[in-house]
Order: structure tokens, then C-alpha cells, then sequence
């Protein structure tokens, strides 16, 4: 039975000295409890007068290769294992010479932080992994029925207090605590090692394939996030992601560190937090600084999600203003002012209170022209990096949000929904197909102008809720038709928006552009293109009347490409 278990004989192994002489000296001084210490602690503990007993003496071994063995030893681990209740147990440990250990001081081995430095070496992150750490805190855990195990120094106090109650005993409620954030802290500090590691694996896979060792199969590039052979998920580029696609694994293990508590969810009854993955991308969302504003919400972030994922979709400056997970503003330029004035043109009215991703600095012309020229109001803006005078025209608006990313990389490879009781995953959709594999089965085909415009609206459309239309002309998205229950209703909506769009910016209305996220069931989505001035389409293809829609196209001179990828946003 658990009960107040007290504390006698303490080993003590800490990366992290926060305020381990407080907590050693009172243990000693005290409560009288005997130290055990290793390394470096133990010298800092000796230097601050604290007696203590080396590891050396306690195993009868002297530290040894390099320290990466010095606590993995009968009388380090019998001393945490052995089960106070059971007479086989303390007469093995009174024969073996086991003193037994009532309390675990060890933090481990700061490996997430040694591998976030661009320059670490391989070998250097190797040694940076924890063996006698973690193998201690589980000893101790798991035998928390008698044993104290702290790995976090906030909990210093809260044992001394405890402590201080009983006499030099903690509580069996206390260690039951400690020990659910030992085993929730080795599992992440194991996803973290696994996740980097299968970095290197897919590094190794790209330089074999540049050195034509490998098929290109070998090398899946692109990802960052996968989920291991073993079940274990693991984020960072990996080489797994290709056969994760085709053989989702059996087990899948998600350990998630809290980032910020958030003030409430969707709605202010709904509690909500803001979690991060191990080894997220260097400049994905989660690691973006936030450098003004008031706290972000649940639905900032993830409308800020949904802009920053589509705004990264380019290569050339690019604005993407979204409201309500849909982009009601998109546009690219020659620099990223014009990107973003494009942008708002397209629809003032729902660009006001809305979420700006930039892909490019943000300069502080372009503030002005939001602030002054505008007079939008933001909610959010976002972009890899901002410049010193744009910083402080921005400072004019406290509660404006401003995040900097620091630089653009692959987003995330695996994306989670959680349903009733279980939890949906699935690779992250990316509008990356090659344009050589797409197949025009009209009579016109599209000129080299609105090819560009095709592409860059079948990049937008991937961003916009299904049914989703979306028209584009110039590389703006003039209008869009989102989440309609009928295509037909979307492909309507979104030429009405253009054309008004077109009004209000004194462009031609016309000759525009138009995506789709998926297949036309019917032919009557592309009469009514047609009706509003649609001279080339870019779709999935694939319904069992295409034949109808490509009929429909020639009849009325409108030029077609089929992908062969389809783009829902559900």
C-alpha cells in the first residue's frame, strides 16, 4: 500500500543547477538526508560546502568512457527497484549490500536544445543523448510506491514543504504526481532524439541520391513530420513519409508540449492551449516570436495557420489576407508591397479584421499603406521578418498582432483532426504537382499568360473551403466561391466578387481565370464560367462526365487543364 514514505538517501545528477544548492543544503541541513551526487553536480554541491557521497563510492566503479557510464549499476538501480513490502526484496538488497535510495534528483541532458545549433555535429548530438538519466527517473517512477523522483525544479519547494508537514516524508499523492511527469517527460525527450534522427536519415537519403547511390524514390525530401516504422510520431524531414502514405502505422504516439494556455477556444466557454510538436520546423508557427499585440486566441491561430501555410506556397513576393479560414485577398507582385495592395483590392469589406501573411520582409511602406492609406484593421500579420521603421510605425497599434517567422521552410508533413474518441491523420496537401503532368483536352489551349495565372490560382484554391472556385486574373484572386453545398452556387459567387472587384479596382471585367478544387459533376459550372467572362479553367478532371465539361469548354472557347490532383479544404 502507498503511504508517507520518508526520505533518507538522496541521489542527485542534474543538467539544470537551478537551485540545486537551496535544495541539496536543506535536504542535508535540514532533514539530515544523506547525498549521493555524480560529475559536475557533485562539484558544485562540494564547492558549496555541501557534503556529499560520490557515485564512485556507492557502485565501487569510477566514471567511466567519457561519463557515459557512472549510475548504470545493481546498487544505483536495486537501490531505487526494490519493493519496501516485500521481504524477498530487502533480503536481496541486505545481501547484495544495496543501500537503498528514497529520493531522485536528475534532470537530463539538454539534446533538443544541442540540436537546434545549425553547426551540431552528428557525433555531438549523439553524445548529448541520456542514457543513466532517463534509465534512473524510470527506475524511480516506477517504484514511486516508495520513492520520491524529481526531475523539474519548480517542484523543489513543493517537497520541501511536504517535508516539512510530515516529518521528512512526502505523500503517496505527491509521488504519484511526480511520477506521471517523469514518464510524460522520457516520452517526449524519446520522440525528440527519434525525430532528429530520422533528419539524418533523410539527409543521408538526399546525398546518396545527388551521388546517384540511391533510386529518387529513396529520397523523399520534402517533409517535415512522419510517423516511424515503430509507431512512434516523430516531427522533423523524414524518410518514412512516402511509406507512411501507403501503410499508415498501427500505433501512432503523439507527445506535445504546452506552448501557452489560451484564454478560452472557439467560444469563451470552451478552454483551450496551444501545444508544440518536438523538433517543429525552425520557422513554422509554433517557433514564430510574437514582437507586439495582445495575446493570441485559438482563432488567431488558427486562421494565422491557414495564411502562413498558403502565403509559403510561393516562390515570388506574395500577400495572402484571410478571414475566417478563407483567403478573401490574394496576390503576387514584383515586391511585396504591391503583393499586398493587389491583395486588398480584391475585397476591402472582408479584408477588415483579418489575418495578412506576408512571404517577404515587411517594409515600412507597406505598413503605411495598411495604417494610413487603408485604415485596416488587422488582427494578425505575419511574415518571415519585418524592417526597424516598420517595427515602429507598427508600435502605433498595441493590440496589432505581429509575428516573425525568421525565414520560410517545408511546413509540417502530417497534419491531425481529432474526432469523437479518435484521432484522424493524413499528409499535408501541397499544391507541388509539375506542371508537365498536367493534360489539356481542349481545342484552345492556354497561352503562356494565363498558364501563370492558372497555376497561381490553383495555389490560392487550395487554401479556400470546398465547394471551392476561386477567379484570378493579373495574379490577384478576384473573387472566390467557398464552401458552398453545390459548385455550381461557389462557381456563381465567385464571378459575382470578381466582377465587383473589377469595378471597385477599374479593371476590365473578363478574360479571367478560374480553379477549382475538384472535378465538375455537371456541364452547367462551366456555362456559367462562361456566362461571366471565364477564358480558361485549371480542375482536377475525373467525373464521369468530363466529356460533357471539355465539350461545353470548346463550344464556348474556353481553354482547360486537367491536374489530376484534386485539393478539397474540408
Amino acid at each position: 500500500m502507498s503511504q508517507d514514505r520518508i526520505i533518507k538517501r538522496a541521489l542527485i545528477s542534474v543538467t539544470d543547477k537551478t537551485g540545486i544548492v537551496d535544495f541539496a543544503q536543506t535536504l542535508h541541513h535540514e532533514f539530515g538526508v544523506e547525498l549521493i551526487s555524480t560529475g559536475g553536480t557533485a562539484h558544485v554541491l562540494v564547492d558549496a560546502g555541501i557534503p556529499v557521497v560520490s557515485i564512485e563510492n556507492v557502485t565501487g566503479f569510477p566514471e567511466m568512457m567519457d561519463g557515459r557510464v557512472k549510475t548504470l549499476h545493481p546498487k544505483v538501480h536495486g537501490a531505487l527497484l526494490a519493493r519496501r513490502d516485500l521481504d524477498t526484496h530487502m533480503s536481496e538488497a541486505l545481501q547484495h549490500q544495496i543501500d537503498l535510495i528514497d529520493l531522485v534528483v536528475v534532470n537530463l541532458y539538454e539534446f533538443e536544445k544541442t540540436v537546434a545549433s545549425p553547426d551540431v555535429s552528428f557525433a555531438d548530438a549523439i553524445e548529448h543523448i541520456d542514457i543513466g538519466g532517463p534509465s534512473m527517473l524510470r527506475s524511480a517512477a516506477k517504484n514511486a510506491d516508495a520513492v520520491t523522483v524529481v526531475m523539474d525544479p519548480s517542484d523543489y519547494a513543493t517537497v520541501l514543504a511536504e517535508m516539512r508537514i510530515n516529518q521528512g516524508a512526502t505523500t503517496a499523492e505527491t509521488r504519484r504526481h511526480l511520477q506521471y511527469k517523469v514518464f510524460a517527460c522520457t516520452a517526449q525527450y524519446d520522440a525528440a532524439i527519434a525525430a532528429w534522427l530520422e533528419r539524418q536519415l533523410e539527409k543521408d537519403n538526399i546525398r546518396a541520391h545527388n551521388q546517384g547511390l540511391v533510386e529518387p524514390a529513396a529520397a523523399t525530401g520534402a517533409s517535415a513530420c512522419s510517423v516511424s516504422e515503430h509507431g512512434v510520431a516523430s516531427f522533423g524531414a523524414s524518410s518514412s513519409l512516402a511509406a507512411w502514405q501507403v501503410h499508415p502505422s498501427e500505433t501512432l504516439s503523439l507527445t506535445l508540449t504546452k506552448q501557452q494556455d489560451l484564454r478560452y477556444g472557439e467560444n469563451p466557454h470552451q478552454s483551450a492551449a496551444f501545444y508544440r510538436m518536438p523538433n517543429a520546423p525552425t520557422h513554422a508557427l509554433v517557433n514564430a516570436r510574437q514582437l507586439q499585440g495582445k495575446e493570441l486566441s485559438y482563432n488567431n491561430l488558427l486562421d494565422t495557420d491557414a495564411a502562413w501555410n498558403l502565403v509559403r506556397e510561393f516562390e515570388e513576393p506574395a500577400c495572402i489576407i484571410l478571414k475566417h479560414q478563407n483567403p478573401c485577398g490574394s496576390a503576387v507582385a514584383t515586391n511585396i508591397t504591391d503583393a499586398y495592395d493587389r491583395a486588398f483590392a480584391c475585397d476591402p469589406k472582408s479584408a477588415f479584421g483579418g489575418i495578412i501573411a506576408c512571404n517577404r520582409e515587411v517594409p515600412l511602406e507597406l505598413v503605411e499603406h495598411i495604417a494610413d492609406v487603408n485604415k485596416q484593421f488587422v488582427e494578425v500579420l505575419i511574415a518571415p521578418s519585418f524592417s526597424d521603421q516598420a517595427l515602429e510605425r507598427l508600435s502605433r497599434r498595441a493590440n496589432l498582432r505581429v509575428l516573425a517567422t525568421g525565414g520560410i521552410d517545408v511546413a509540417v508533413a502530417l497534419e491531425f483532426r481529432s474526432v469523437d474518441g479518435g484521432m484522424l491523420v493524413q499528409t499535408v496537401d501541397r499544391a507541388d504537382e509539375d506542371v508537365e503532368n498536367f493534360t489539356v483536352p481542349t481545342t484552345r489551349k492556354p497561352t503562356e499568360t494565363e498558364l501563370s495565372d492558372l497555376m497561381f490560382a490553383w495555389r490560392v484554391c487550395k487554401g479556400v473551403k470546398s465547394n471551392a472556385i476561386l477567379i484570378a486574373k493579373d495574379g490577384r484572386g478576384l473573387g472566390m466561391g467557398p464552401g458552398q453545398p453545390n459548385r455550381v452556387d461557389s462557381a456563381r459567387m465567385a464571378c459575382l466578387r470578381a466582377e465587383e472587384a473589377c469595378e471597385r479596382s477599374g479593371l476590365e471585367k473578363g478574360n479571367f481565370i478560374c480553379a477549382s478544387d475538384a472535378f465538375f459533376p455537371f456541364r452547367d459550372n462551366v456555362d456559367t464560367l462562361a456566362e461571366h467572362g471565364v477564358v480558361a479553367i485549371i480542375q482536377p478532371g475525373g467525373s464521369m462526365r468530363d466529356d460533357e465539361c471539355i465539350e461545353a469548354c470548346n463550344e464556348r472557347g474556353i481553354a482547360m487543364v486537367f491536374t489530376g490532383v484534386r485539393h478539397f479544404r474540408h
